[in-house]
């Protein structure tokens, strides 16, 4: 009769010094996985005008849809004759803009955010986007050194495999006085042909149409402080797809979408 009560104390112990384990989700890799990589599709090949071919691993598996975007605008011909526009040398080399303004983007819709926990390291490739975090659209980025503070701010979407020194040598400046074009991207390997179908057609510097938006969506990443702040003439007004650089945190502005 006494049994049950001696017991309850034993078990209500148990139950405490035994919590429920639960498993943390599972964070992406840096490496590619073994089936992303195995997919030609998704390795994306940049023809320098400065010289050499950068080649990057894309990352459908942490960022699907802008994934998806780079893949129909490399195969649909649109980056090819555009230019870095606004190269910091020691943070990023941006380009992905059909005006090369800073403030062009292509005819297709703009992407809701992928932010995941690729980190902001050398090489990486994340998207440019405007203070709307929904906002990228053709405009990217590749690192030319560690921002981690640009992680879950901007979406990072691949990383570059072979042909870093050639993106070393991307001119600089915002914009940079003979500014490097890409001269041809493609993937190596086919998309199903809906996809290719979905991309449009580069257009030669026509402006960003305007749109009833209140106030312009320029595209920024802010450059760590222990870089100097761009002059404002250098800033773009219009919406964009650009990295704004400042002393302060990041807004949840733009360089990546």
């Amino acid at each position: 009769m006494f049994k049950p009560l001696f017991a309850l104390p034993f078990v209500a112990f148990a139950l405490i010094a035994s919590p429920v384990e639960t498993q943390a989700p599972q964070k992406p890799s840096i490496n590619a996985p073994s089936e992303v990589a195995a997919d030609p599709a998704n390795r994306l090949n940049i023809e320098l005008s400065s010289g050499g071919t950068v080649v990057i691993q894309l990352r459908p598996d942490a960022a699907p849809a802008h994934v998806r975007r780079i893949q129909e605008l490399a195969s649909s011909g649109f980056y090819n004759g555009t230019v870095f526009h606004r190269v910091i040398p020691g943070f990023m080399a941006q380009g992905g803009d059909p005006t090369g303004t800073g403030s062009g983007t292509s005819p297709l819709p703009d992407l809701a955010a992928e932010f995941n926990a690729l980190p902001h390291l050398r090489g990486v490739l994340s998207m440019a986007r405007g203070e709307d975090a929904n906002s990228a659209n053709s405009q990217f980025f590749i690192m030319l050194a560690p921002s981690f503070q640009l992680d879950h701010k901007y979406t990072g979407l691949g990383r570059v495999i072979s042909g870093m020194q050639f993106v070393d040598g991307i001119a600089k400046g915002e914009p940079p006085a003979q500014p490097t074009k890409i001269v041809r991207a493609w993937l190596d390997g086919p998309l199903p042909m809906a996809a290719v179908a979905a991309a449009p057609a580069p257009q030669a510097a026509a402006p960003a149409p305007e749109t009833a938006q209140a106030e312009p969506s320029t595209a920024t990443v802010e450059q760590p402080a222990a870089q100097p702040p761009a002059p404002e003439a250098e800033q773009p007004t219009a919406e964009a797809a650009a990295i704004e650089e400042s002393a302060e945190e990041p807004k949840a502005s733009s360089t990546g979408g």
